[in-house]
């Protein structure tokens, strides 16, 4: 990682936002993203019991996407008319995938909602990592192409970005921004999303 680019990242946007984003000049963003809101609603509808109500699970996951900032308007309604599609049997396959991956085995939880997904041309970064962002805001990582792309590239990460998620790179990538987080001023980082918005908005 190279630590100066990153450093010149924060030394640039604490010039513009002296607050972070606290600052008055962010404010428009945050109520945007609404990061907040969303945390509560994801931990009331991604806790552990309700994974033995699939249909209710998925019901919610569609709300969550549907009102995320951070999800492109074009995959909002694909993924909620993939969801609507589903038979029975395929809505509980895919909800003990993500039982795994909100509050068991991750990795193999990350890989069966992706090959889920990718049974039905619906793998994106986006909508695997979403959930995961907002029910641990601080330990998670969302994952837009875009600026994993250029965080990867700029700060010279030994990650090798893909398309099609996969565990090996969203481990790395994590660990990598949590590594980023412990570096720059608390203000930048008051959740992972708002560290990477900080990143796209600098590099």
């Amino acid at each position: 990682m190279n630590i100066n680019k990153l450093k010149i990242a924060e030394a640039h946007f604490l010039q513009s936002y002296p607050d972070g984003f606290a600052d008055a000049g962010l404010e428009k963003v945050g109520k945007r993203h609404r990061v907040d809101k969303m945390t509560i609603f994801a931990k009331k509808v991604l806790a552990k019991k309700e994974f033995d109500k699939p249909n209710a699970l998925l019901e919610n996951m569609v709300k969550l996407v549907s009102r995320s900032s951070m999800v492109s308007l074009f995959e909002k309604p694909k993924f909620r008319d993939m969801v609507n599609d589903l038979n029975s049997d395929d809505r509980v396959r895919l909800v003990a995938s993500y039982k795994k991956l909100f509050h068991g085995n991750q990795k193999k939880g990350l890989t069966e909602v992706v090959e889920f997904l990718a049974e039905r041309k619906m793998a994106k970064w986006s909508l695997v990592t979403i959930g995961l962002v907002y029910y641990r805001p601080q330990k998670e990582v969302f994952v837009k192409p875009t600026t994993a792309k250029n965080i990867v590239q700029k700060l010279e990460l030994d990650l090798d970005y893909k398309p099609r998620p996969s565990w090996e790179f969203y481990d790395g990538y994590r660990k990598a921004i949590l590594e980023m987080k412990s570096l720059v001023s608390p203000s930048l980082a008051p959740n992972n999303a708002a560290l990477t918005g900080f990143l796209m908005m600098t590099l």
